[in-house]
C-alpha cells in the first residue's frame, strides 16, 4: 500500500512537470525604414514591428525565445524586471554572450512571476531606434479583466550615435529646436530680459551652469504602440480597463493624465501595490504601471494622454469611441523660475546645497516652481528663498495643490517584503556628473573606472542614494527587486527601478539570493553609456558559460563609457580661415585649433594639447602640446606681450605645457609656457546666447590678440559667421560645425 501510494504521488508529480507549459517565440531582428516624422530613416524591427511583439506568459510557463539576428551588426535582448538564471539576463559581455550578425541565440528560462515587464536590447544604441516591447505575464487563474498595453516611446530623426556625440560636445541644436516650439528653452539673453530675469541668468553664469532644462534630447515624435496616437474603441460606458503602462523611451519621462477621470494606480515594476487614486503621475525612463480607469460613457472617446517632461510634445491612447474628450494641455515650463531654484540650490563648488531639507521619494518636487498649473502662470515674488525651505512644502505638489500627483511614498505593497534574517551590507552612493561635458558617474567614477562590488549570496545589500547632480536619474537594478524604505515598515513596495530626484536621499534594500555578475546603471540610454552605474559581483559564482573570455569581455563593456568623441568646427571667412577639432572621451581630451591666412602678412598658425581633466565638475585641464606659427615679419619688426618678452621669429615651434580652468561666467583661463620660456595667459567665451539663434565669442590673451565674432545658427551644421580678428582683421562667412 505504501508503494503504491509512492507511485500515485510520483506520477502526479510527474503529469504536474509536463503540464507546464513551453512557450516558444521567434524573433526576427532586421534593418528597416521607417517614416514617423515625414522623413524616411533607418530603424530596427523585430518581426516587422516597432515596438517588438508583444510577448505573453503565465507564471509558471517556461520561455523559449530564440533571437534570429539578420542585422550586419551584433545585438542583443535584456528581459528588462524579470528574475531569471544570470546567464539568460541578456547584457552582452556581462552576462550573456552578444548575438553576432547572421547567428541566432536561444533564451530559455523559467517563468517564476508575474506583472507588465518588458525587453530591449542592451547593445550601444539600438533600444532608441525600435528596439524595446511590452513582456506580460498573466497570473494563474487571473480574475478576467478588461486589459490594453501601452509602450510609450520618444523618435529622433537623427543619428543615435550623433545625439550621443552632440551631447558630449554641449551643443544646445536640442534646445533651439526645442525653442521653437516653446519659449524659453534656449534661455538666452534675450529671453532672459523679455522676463525680467536678467540677473537670474547672470546668477546662473556665475556659477558655471548651462542653460535650464528638464531633458537632454530633442524628440521629433513621441509615440504609444509606435504610433503618435492609438486607438482602443472596443471599450464601453461603465468598463474598468487595466492599462500595462510601460515607458520604452531612451530618455524621455511622462506626465500621465486621463480625460475621463482618476486612474488608480495598482501596480509598478510588475509589482502589485495597494491602489491608489491619483489625477497623474509622471513615470521615469524604464518603469511599468498598471493603472484601473473606468470609461464614463459610450458617447465619448478619452483620452489618456502622455507629455514628456519638457512638455514639448505629446502623444495619446483614445479609449472607447465617439466624441473625443480631450484633457487640457500641460502649460509650457517657467524656465527662469526654474533656474532661479537651481541658483539656489547649487553651491560654487558645482555641489548641491539641500540647506537642511530631507528630501526623499518623490515627495517635493524641486521642478514643481517651474509648473504653471501648481504654481500659477505668472512669475510671483517669493519671500526668503521659497518661502518654506526648512520643510520643503514649497515644492510638495499635493500640498500646494488639488491636483493629486503620484510619488513614492504613497505606494504600499499588499503583502510584507521583509528580507530575510541576515548580515546587511550597506553601500553609499553619490550620483555625479556635469551637462557641461555630459559625464554621468556614480562617486565620480564610471563603470569602468571601478571594480565589481563584490557582494555574497545569502546577505541582505542596503544601497542608500543621493543624487547630487541636476538631472533626474531613474536606477534600475538587474535580476531582482529591492525594496524601497518609504515609512510602510514591513509593506515597504517592491521595484526594479528608481526614479531619483535632484536632491534627494533614498534608501533601497534587497537579498542577496543569486550569483553572478548584475548590472546597476541609469535607464537613460545616454547617462548609462556615459558610466552612469556599477556591477554586482556574487563571490565564488560559478564560471559562465556564455562568456569563456571574462577579462576579455569586462575589456568590451568597459569600452562603452570609454568611447572617444570626434567634434570640428571651420569658419570659412573673407579674411581667413580658422577652426578648431576635438577628440574626448570622459576624462581625456585631444583639441587643436587653427588660423590660416589668405596672405604672408596674416599667416598662419596651429596649436595642439592633450590633456586630461581633473576634478568631479572637470574645470580644471592639465596639458601638454605643441603650437606652430608663420608670420611674415618685416625688417627690425618685434612682437611684445604684457610680460615684455619679445618674439622676432617669422616661424616659431615650441612645446608648451598649460593649464585651462572654467571660470564664473564660463570663462576658460588658459594659463601656459613655452620651450622658449615664453608666457601667455588668455581668456575666451565662445557661444554665448544673445537670442535664440545669434551667439558671440569673445577671446583676448597676453600677447594682444583680441577677437570678437557673430555666429546666427541656420541648422545643426551651418552658421553666418562674422569676426574680428587682431591680426586678421574684418571677416564674414559662415562657419561649418561637426
Amino acid at each position: 500500500m505504501k508503494n503504491a501510494l509512492i507511485l500515485v504521488l510520483f506520477a502526479l508529480l510527474s503529469l504536474n512537470t509536463f503540464a507546464q507549459k513551453k512557450v516558444r517565440y521567434d524573433l526576427y531582428v532586421r534593418d528597416t525604414v521607417v517614416n514617423f516624422s515625414g522623413k524616411q530613416k533607418h530603424a530596427y524591427a523585430v518581426n516587422g514591428s516597432i515596438p517588438m511583439p508583444e510577448l505573453h506568459f503565465t507564471e509558471g510557463d517556461t520561455a523559449e525565445i530564440w533571437v534570429h539576428n539578420e542585422l550586419r551588426t551584433e545585438t542583443s535582448i535584456h528581459w528588462h524586471g524579470l528574475i531569471l538564471p544570470n546567464e539568460q539576463d541578456g547584457v552582452p559581455y556581462l552576462t550573456t554572450a552578444p548575438i553576432k550578425a547572421g547567428t541566432t541565440h536561444l533564451y530559455q528560462f523559467p517563468i517564476v512571476q508575474n506583472g507588465t515587464y518588458w525587453y530591449h536590447s542592451h547593445t550601444g544604441l539600438q533600444e532608441q531606434s525600435g528596439m524595446y516591447g511590452a513582456f506580460i505575464i498573466h497570473k494563474k487563474d487571473e480574475p478576467k479583466m478588461l486589459e490594453y498595453t501601452v509602450v510609450l516611446s520618444d523618435w529622433t530623426e537623427m543619428k543615435p550615435f550623433e545625439v550621443h556625440r552632440r551631447l558630449h560636445m554641449a551643443n544646445d541644436w536640442s534646445a533651439i529646436k526645442k525653442a521653437n516650439l516653446q519659449k524659453g528653452a534656449v534661455q538666452s539673453y534675450a529671453d532672459a530680459i523679455g522676463a525680467g530675469s536678467l540677473k537670474t541668468k547672470f546668477g546662473n553664469e556665475w556659477k558655471r551652469m548651462l542653460a535650464m532644462d528638464v531633458s537632454d534630447v530633442y524628440y521629433d515624435k513621441l509615440l504609444t504602440n509606435g504610433r503618435q496616437e492609438d486607438n482602443a474603441p472596443k471599450f464601453k460606458a461603465g468598463d474598468k480597463v487595466r492599462i500595462r503602462i510601460i515607458n520604452g523611451g531612451s530618455s524621455s519621462y511622462f506626465w500621465m493624465r486621463y480625460s475621463g477621470g482618476k486612474m488608480d494606480v495598482v501596480a509598478s515594476d510588475g509589482m502589485d501595490v495597494v491602489p491608489v487614486p491619483v489625477d497623474r503621475f509622471i513615470i521615469a525612463v524604464a518603469e511599468t504601471y498598471d493603472v484601473i480607469i473606468t470609461i464614463p460613457s459610450d458617447s465619448t472617446s478619452f483620452e489618456l494622454q502622455a507629455t514628456s517632461e519638457d512638455r514639448i510634445r505629446s502623444t495619446s491612447l483614445w479609449l472607447g469611441s465617439g466624441v473625443k474628450q480631450l484633457i487640457s494641455p500641460l502649460e509650457p515650463l517657467k524656465y527662469f523660475e526654474g533656474m532661479q531654484m537651481m541658483n539656489d540650490m547649487i553651491k560654487m563648488d558645482g555641489n548641491l546645497d539641500d540647506m537642511g531639507m530631507n528630501m526623499s521619494l518623490q515627495q517635493m518636487d524641486m521642478n514643481v516652481v517651474m509648473y504653471p498649473e501648481i504654481t500659477g502662470g505668472k512669475k510671483k515674488k517669493q519671500k526668503s528663498k521659497h518661502m518654506n525651505m526648512s520643510d520643503g512644502s514649497q515644492y510638495n505638489s499635493n500640498q500646494l495643490s488639488e491636483i493629486v500627483t503620484l510619488n513614492y511614498n504613497m505606494l504600499k505593497s499588499p503583502v510584507k517584503t521583509t528580507l530575510p534574517d541576515a548580515k546587511t551590507t550597506v553601500y553609499n552612493f553619490e550620483l555625479t556628473g556635469n551637462m557641461n561635458r555630459y559625464v554621468w558617474s556614480i562617486n565620480n567614477k564610471t563603470v569602468s573606472e571601478t571594480d565589481k562590488i563584490l557582494i555574497k549570496k545569502g546577505e541582505n545589500v542596503r544601497i542608500i542614494i543621493y543624487n547630487n547632480s541636476m538631472m533626474r536619474h531613474p536606477m534600475h537594478l538587474h535580476g531582482h527587486f529591492f525594496r524601497i524604505l518609504n515609512g510602510n515598515g514591513e509593506y515597504s513596495p517592491l521595484k526594479n527601478v528608481l526614479d531619483i530626484m535632484p536632491m534627494e536621499t533614498d534608501t533601497i534594500e534587497f537579498a542577496a539570493t543569486e550569483s553572478g555578475d548584475w548590472f546597476f546603471h541609469c535607464h537613460i540610454l545616454y547617462h548609462m553609456m556615459s558610466g552612469m552605474g556599477r556591477i554586482f559581483s556574487y563571490e565564488n559564482s560559478p564560471p559562465n558559460p556564455q562568456l569563456p573570455e571574462p577579462k576579455k569581455a569586462l575589456r568590451k563593456l568597459y569600452a562603452d563609457d570609454r568611447e572617444f568623441h570626434f567634434m570640428f568646427q571651420n569658419d570659412f571667412a573673407s579674411n581667413g580661415n580658422d577652426g578648431e577639432m576635438m577628440l574626448q572621451n570622459t576624462r581625456w581630451n585631444l583639441q587643436a585649433e587653427w588660423r590660416l591666412g589668405y596672405n604672408n602678412m596674416h599667416g598662419y598658425e596651429t596649436e595642439t594639447h592633450f590633456g586630461r581633466y581633473i576634478g568631479k565638475m572637470q574645470w580644471l585641464f592639465p596639458y601638454v602640446g605643441f603650437d606652430w606659427r608663420y608670420r611674415k615679419m618685416e625688417m627690425g619688426e618685434t612682437e611684445r606681450n604684457l610680460f615684455g618678452q619679445t618674439n622676432t621669429k617669422d616661424r616659431r615651434g615650441v612645446i608648451c605645457f598649460g593649464l585651462q580652468y572654467t571660470l564664473p561666467m564660463l570663462i576658460i583661463a588658459d594659463a601656459r609656457v613655452d620651450t622658449d620660456g615664453k608666457l601667455r595667459l588668455q581668456l575666451m567665451r565662445e557661444d554665448i546666447p544673445l537670442t535664440k539663434r545669434l551667439r558671440l565669442g569673445l577671446m583676448y590673451n597676453s600677447d594682444f590678440e583680441y577677437m570678437a565674432g557673430l555666429k546666427y545658427v541656420l541648422n545643426k551644421s551651418f552658421s553666418l559667421s562674422a569676426h574680428y580678428d587682431s591680426d586678421m582683421g574684418f571677416g564674414g562667412g559662415f562657419t561649418f560645425t561637426y
